[in-house]
């Protein structure tokens, strides 16, 4: 018996030994720790696509210096792999209630990703105080017809915000002539682009020599189309069920004042966040509406939210 005994002990011994060993070698020491930081970890050159276009104009990538700016923006979007995963997720849930209205106003589909890289298709405010997902300033939303003022917000408004930029670029795409110049006169404004087409005396968006912001501005765009339309090509792995998805939603009219949205929200078995973030253009707490315009506020159908 103490014959097996010893026997076990010195096998346990041996087992010991043995992990510690292993542990040891697998320990991050200079030389493997430098090994499998190479063979775990890679990084990757971009092959820019031969052909690559923005809403049906071809983008000039046999200058080198387009392709060199069209790789920066590839490679700094396929490697910033968050936020290239939230992009996916929130596109299928806001891409839906783009789509139909940008073809209603015969803007191009690809404008929908002018909003992916002006606020991440989030409800952004600027430092120059653009807001919502299409980034609009307060001036351009009361030509085109949005209530701004600290009750109501309708640069918050994703479907009224969208007919407001298909305005803005159709007569952007009137004025310029192509619909590139359109988007760069989205950020720089269709003054600030028409006086420099005519000081650089050029008649193209890739022609002009522009500040960083809207020099990068067209590539940045078309890099989100390229990523976003074939994922797995750029290394994105995801399942449907990983995206978001917008909770449906009935409307329901108002053309009264409303004294307390808490308890408005209440009689649709909802709750006063779930009412916000539904109708982000509802800015505080109660609706003045003195003149009985009609409103039309989003309640989600029943069964989505778990409200206590």
């Amino acid at each position: 018996m103490k014959i097996v005994e010893k026997a076990l002990a010195f096998v346990g011994l041996l087992s010991l030994s043995a992990l510690f060993i292993y542990a040891l070698q697998d320990a991050p020491t200079d030389e493997n720790f430098e090994t499998k930081l190479i063979n775990d970890y890679n990084v990757y050159a971009l092959q820019v696509p031969e052909n690559l276009d923005f809403a049906g104009e071809p983008m000039p990538l046999k200058n080198p210096d387009i392709l060199e700016r069209m790789d920066r923006e590839l490679l700094v979007n396929t490697y910033w792999q968050s936020n290239g995963l939230l992009m996916f997720k929130r596109a299928k849930k806001y891409f839906p209630v783009m789509e139909p209205i940008l073809a209603k106003y015969g803007v191009p589909d690809d404008f929908k990703y002018l909003a992916v890289i002006e606020s991440g298709l989030t409800n952004a405010v600027s430092p120059a105080g653009a807001r919502g997902v299409w980034q609009i300033m307060k001036s351009t939303g009361r030509e085109n017809g949005l209530e701004i003022n600290t009750n109501v917000d309708e640069r918050y408004n994703l479907e009224k915000a969208t007919e407001v930029a298909c305005k803005y670029l159709l007569k952007s795409k009137e004025q310029l002539g192509s619909w590139t110049l359109a988007a760069a006169a989205y950020n720089a404004g269709n003054a600030g682009v028409s006086r420099r087409l005519s000081e650089q005396n050029v008649a193209s968006y890739y022609d002009l020599l522009l500040g960083e912001e809207t020099g990068r501005y067209l590539f940045r765009i078309v890099a989100l189309k390229e990523i976003l339309t074939h994922p797995t090509k750029y290394g994105f792995n995801f399942r449907e069920k990983d995206l978001y998805s917008n909770v449906p939603t009935y409307k329901v009219e108002v053309d009264t004042a409303v004294t307390n949205f808490s308890k408005f929200a209440e009689n649709f078995g909802i709750n006063y966040k779930i009412l916000k973030l539904h109708n982000p253009w509802l800015r505080e707490g109660h609706l003045n509406n003195k003149s009985r315009k009609q409103y039309f506020i989003d309640i989600p159908k029943e069964g989505y939210y778990d409200v206590q």
